[in-house]
């Protein structure tokens, strides 16, 4: 037709994903468990380090969760090898590495599951392409990149409330995320009512976070993703002076090559400030003293990383990358208290460097799949300083400077899977791992009521050597899993003790009576063999999981530790199991999570148990209107007594106990 406009050319869509390169082929042959956005939602709990718990084999140093325990205790690790507030399995968040970058912990009120899309737990050391410090396994976050707005408000037990809330819009041809979090609660008393003295009190809390993500296409195969976000937490820890703090930053930016030649590159930084205060209490837990005040310990990470996956014959993966991470830290303190007021000042601190490169391949040979990888890198520890001046006159006490050191290790694992038909196939794999001791244990001596640690400069790395094999099963909605390993974990650092209380020793100074001194050291190794099981069920509406771990851990010890030699490593329990079931249909939902933790020992020498415990946690939301649910959670029902910690005074530390929430959701 004359003057009639040419057709308009075809749209091609542009899909947003907000994920990395594809899951590789490699982890066919490992155990890996996924905590979808459906499990997220069900928890009974909001909190990212409970949630976690559900994975069998999964701990924290101490059971205290993030709201009632001391931000040092929340080391992360799997398959018993714990005994240590220093992380020993790697936290990823869309790539980049979540520990503490001082003292190796996790901040884990700095994250909101309901901005996660998925958590992946891989249990086994040995990832290649996380980088070190995966000597128990990696828990690999993945954020939200959905347009839409969701949020909660809820209150509960003892005064809490929490709010949190996400909006994800279209902004400049991408989604632009922003997400809030807010909970304060007036707290419980953390000793049991056994135990506990005219001093204690309860122990209140706050907490934020606030995040921003914007995801959006910059070529037609190539994505950015942009993250920035920031989180503050307060708490308490049940009497006075033991006031403690904790802010941080984290930014990054990584672009994701989609084409035939798949690539991802990420960049990224990171900071934190912890301060913290403790208290000493007499006897009968009359009164509480201050001893020691962390005024400040400011630290940073930094860090990038590139992958490359080039095209190849179908069946074969080819990896290849490189990363980089530095930390930095140092903490201020005013100890030696006389009189309500500091009489020393110490100052402690150091940097670490790791630099490494990796390849992996994975090929399908007939039924088979195999993989193998590899990476070396360059460690190094430098600037290490103890410092400590009496503050009145100025007279230097102690000036450590600690010259510089470095080497090279190696990380490896490999594998095959095998299926054999009706559903089932084998499995297994071999690796090795490492990580490097934190500034923490390196340089900062620190007190935990009446006992004393001390640093050790001269800590060297921990190396593991592991195998696993095991079996799946899968047909229709049933999903089996066995698996069985062992690993040797050498240079295991450990809080060992080497005195009792009263006396004055090195680092530390005075311990008084019912104290312990103790001193990170190296031991030979810490040995672990065990067996996980998993079950999950899912059809319909209605789904069934069930999991279990038992290990059996010894430690190796000879020389100063030579006492350890036999007993099994602190804060390790051999039995941990989960049960749980749920629904959901129509906006309608519950769900039921029974989880059970054997007996552990507090310290090195297993002279101090603490029991055994069985939980019960409830989920329910019913829809009042298409977007607006009404929910209801509680969190151990049956108030059990779960034992935390034990002083040397012989008071016991409890985890939360019943908490109750109600509150409305818009979906």
């Amino acid at each position: 037709m004359p003057g009639a406009l040419p057709p308009a050319p075809p749209q091609t869509a542009i899909i947003v994903t907000g994920k990395a390169l594809p899951e590789p082929k490699s982890e066919r042959v490992y155990r890996v468990e996924r905590l979808d956005r459906r499990r997220i939602e069900q928890s009974p709990s909001h909190e990212l380090d409970q949630l976690l718990k559900e994975v069998p084999g999964l701990e924290l140093f101490r059971r205290s969760d993030a709201r009632s325990g001391h931000p040092t205790s929340q080391g992360v690790t799997l398959r018993a090898l714990g005994g240590n507030a220093s992380s020993r399995a790697l936290l990823v968040l869309d790539g980049v590495p979540q520990s503490d970058p001082f003292g190796g912990w996790v901040n884990w009120p700095a994250y909101d599951p309901s901005t996660l899309e998925q958590v992946r737990v891989v249990r086994g050391g040995g990832s290649v392409a996380n980088g070190p410090g995966a000597l128990a396994g990696t828990i690999e976050m993945t954020s939200r990149s959905d347009a839409g707005l969701s949020g909660e408000v809820a209150a509960g037990s003892r005064g809490s409330v929490e709010g949190r809330t996400r909006l994800g819009a279209t902004v400049g041809g991408g989604v632009l995320g922003l997400a809030g979090r807010f909970e304060r609660s007036g707290g419980f008393v953390p000793l049991t009512e056994a135990t506990r003295g005219p001093a204690d009190e309860r122990a209140p809390y706050h907490e934020w976070s606030a995040r921003g993500r914007w995801v959006v296409p910059v070529a037609s195969n190539t994505e950015l993703q942009a993250n920035l976000s920031g989180f503050h937490d307060w708490r308490t820890r049940g009497t006075d002076f033991t006031a403690n703090r904790t802010n941080g930053a984290d930014a990054s930016v990584r672009l994701v090559g989609r084409g035939r030649w798949q690539w991802s590159a990420l960049a990224y930084w990171q900071r934190r400030n912890l301060m913290s205060s403790f208290s000493s209490v007499s006897p009968g837990r009359v009164t509480a003293t201050q001893v020691l005040l962390q005024d400040s310990v400011p630290s940073h990470g930094i860090g990038g990383s590139f992958e490359l996956r080039p095209p190849t014959p179908a069946g074969i993966e080819l990896r290849f990358g490189a990363d980089a991470r530095r930390t930095d830290g140092e903490t201020s303190e005013l100890f030696s208290f006389f009189a309500g007021q500091p009489t020393r000042r110490r100052l402690a601190g150091g940097e670490t460097w790791t630099t490494g490169a990796f390849a992996e391949a994975s090929a399908g040979i007939g039924r088979a799949t195999l993989t193998a990888g590899a990476r070396l890198d360059h460690w190094q520890i430098d600037g290490g300083h103890l410092f400590e001046k009496v503050i009145a006159t100025g007279f230097v006490q102690r000036d450590e400077r600690d010259p510089r050191r470095g080497g090279w290790l190696p990380t490896a694992r490999g594998g095959t899977v095998l299926p054999i038909g009706g559903g089932l196939s084998l499995r297994s794999a071999a690796y090795l791992g490492w990580r490097l001791p934190t500034l923490n244990e390196l340089f900062r001596p620190f007190r935990a009521g009446l006992d004393a640690t001390a640093a050790n400069a001269a800590l060297d790395p921990e190396r593991l050597a592991g195998a696993e094999a095991g079996a799946d099963f899968e047909k229709g909605p049933l999903h089996v899993s066995v698996t069985g390993f062992a690993n040797r974990l050498k240079d295991a650092v450990a809080n060992v003790t080497l005195g009792q209380g009263p006396g004055q020793f090195e680092q530390v100074g005075l311990v008084p009576a019912g104290g312990a001194f103790r001193k990170r050291e190296n031991i030979d190794a810490v040995k672990v063999r065990g067996i996980e099981a998993a079950a999950e069920w899912a059809s319909g509406p209605w789904s069934l999981r069930a999991g279990a771990s038992w290990a059996h851990a010894r430690v190796e010890a000879s020389g100063v530790a030579a006492p350890l030699d036999g007993l099994r490593p602190a804060q390790t329990p051999e039995f941990a199991g989960t049960l749980s079931a749920g629904w959901e249909k129509d906006g309608k939902g519950a769900e039921l999570v029974l989880r059970r933790v054997g007996a552990q020992f507090e310290d090195d020498l297993n002279t101090r148990t603490l029991k055994g415990a069985t939980t019960l946690d409830a989920y329910a939301a019913w829809p009042i209107t298409h977007r607006l649910q009404l929910v209801a959670r509680g969190e151990n029902l049956f108030d059990t007594t779960v034992e935390a910690a034990i002083n040397g005074d012989g008071s016991i530390e409890r985890a939360t106990p019943r908490t109750l929430w109600l509150g409305l959701r818009i979906r």
